[in-house]
């Protein structure tokens, strides 16, 4: 078992890791800005650490200063949980070099999949279905882009390889626009992430966000535990998730199941992650794969029983998996509302000083947050605060206990989206279930 894990992360993801840790008597670093020394997961572990000013740049994402930190306090591995420097090769890259055990896949890997062009192949051959595209990168020549363009059918989206987030993509409805498309995306690409390679794919009219949770322990064996609808987005971003995802055919869904397992298992891939779908007219297309935990990641331990975080420990400590696949039992329905320090109706964050906080409680609720009484949210980092998970015997149940917890949910001093999540957990049409990926920007008239 691992000794002392470092948590290089901030928030309730942080607070969420050292919980796991503590439960597994592993010690704990934590490392934080100047702005965040009074964050609650800072002040309940073994050991801390200022890594730097409040700027991520300067600290959260300061390399240097983190493997420093871990050299100086003796922790024998870090854990990135989500965000910052989670899915970053190089990092993961320099830990191993270091010395040091990275809580997560090999760099190779992370490179792999962060490359999306990459990641496509990858896994077509490994039998994951993927979105009719380019297979590779676009060139230059006008004539082939027009021909791919025409096998594929328009409309079609040109993505930047290195894009994510919503960011590097441009839909193309015929081929009067296309060049031009094409060459102003790699330009894009370029700039906003140092690689201009660009690829072509079928654009979905109204598909859906489904994705698969697996853990693989590196050592051959890998699981899944179902998958989460995150089809309720805006600008790509979610706001609320659910597991299972509901009226999907199970012959569909397990066939997708099984080719991610063994895309695992063909890619050695080690710990937790996401195989991300768009899924319309009963098929699934891979877009791609998270090499990390995910924020939405409680829902699948909710109908699972699976604690993915203590996972990730034991995998980084080097054992096989806890469970085989035959031993997870899917029982009743999640849903996670993501909790923001924002405006409800422009969206734009507000940062401030929480003046009172009562979480939700009562039977099938959990709330994951750092956020306390007379807690600053700073204006330096993501404006998400907390979650509000709740878990039903079905959907109805769960998403009525969402309703309450909500409802009984306080947060003064600052503006939140709670406004927002009380609205739509009462839609009549997500009440149903399935909606597709561009129903809330609709509903807000985005």
């Amino acid at each position: 078992m691992l000794d002392k894990v470092l948590i290089a992360n901030r928030g309730e993801i942080a607070l969420r890791i050292l919980r796991a840790c503590k439960e597994l008597n592993i010690k704990t670093v934590a490392v934080h800005s100047k702005i965040d020394v009074a964050l609650k997961h800072v002040k309940l572990a073994d050991e801390a650490v200022c890594i730097g000013p409040n700027p991520s740049p300067q600290s959260y994402l300061n390399v240097p200063a983190i493997i420093s930190a871990m050299e100086i306090t003796g922790a024998e591995a870090v854990h990135p949980g989500y965000g910052f420097l989670a899915e970053n090769a190089d990092f993961a890259e320099q830990v191993e070099n270091s010395g040091f055990i990275f809580i997560g896949p090999t760099a190779e890997v992370i490179r792999t999949m962060g490359d999306k062009v990459a990641a496509i192949q990858t896994m077509k051959a490994a039998g994951v279905p993927t979105v009719p595209g380019s297979d590779g990168p676009l060139s230059d020549d006008p004539e082939f882009l027009k021909a791919t363009a025409l096998r594929i059918g328009y409309p079609v989206i040109i993505k930047a390889a290195a894009g994510g987030g919503g960011r590097g993509m441009r839909v193309v409805e015929n081929e009067q626009v296309l060049l031009n498309a094409v060459s102003i995306t790699k330009t894009e690409a370029a700039a906003a992430f140092g690689d201009g390679t660009v690829y072509m794919e079928k654009f979905l009219q109204n598909p859906r966000h489904v994705e698969v949770q697996v853990l693989s322990d590196g050592q051959g064996s890998a699981i899944h535990l179902g998958d989460r609808d995150c089809s309720l987005q805006r600008r790509h971003q979610k706001v609320i998730e659910e597991a299972p995802a509901p009226g999907i055919p199970e012959e569909a869904r397990q066939a997708v199941f099984e080719s991610c397992i063994n895309a695992c298992i063909q890619i050695n891939y080690r710990g937790a992650g996401t195989f991300e779908f768009l899924y319309e007219d009963g098929n699934y297309y891979f877009i791609e794969m998270n090499t990390r935990v995910q924020v939405e990641h409680p829902v699948s331990e909710m109908i699972t029983g699976v604690d993915i975080i203590k996972e990730q420990l034991l995998i980084a400590s080097g054992r096989p998996l806890s469970f085989k696949q035959e031993s997870i039992i899917f029982r009743g329905h999640s849903f996670e509302c993501r909790i923001n320090a924002e405006d409800p109706v422009s969206f734009l964050p507000q940062p401030g000083t929480i003046q009172a906080y009562h979480a939700p409680g009562g039977n099938g609720v959990r709330v994951d947050s750092h956020i306390y009484n007379g807690y600053s949210v700073p204006p330096n980092y993501d404006s998400l605060i907390g979650k509000v998970i709740t878990y039903g015997r079905d959907r109805d149940s769960a998403l009525s206990r969402m309703r309450n917890a909500l409802d009984e949910m306080v947060i003064d001093g600052i503006k939140t989206n709670i406004e927002l999540h009380e609205d739509l957990v009462r839609d009549s049409e997500f009440k149903k279930g399935g909606v597709n990926i561009h129903y809330l920007e609709k509903k807000l008239g985005l």
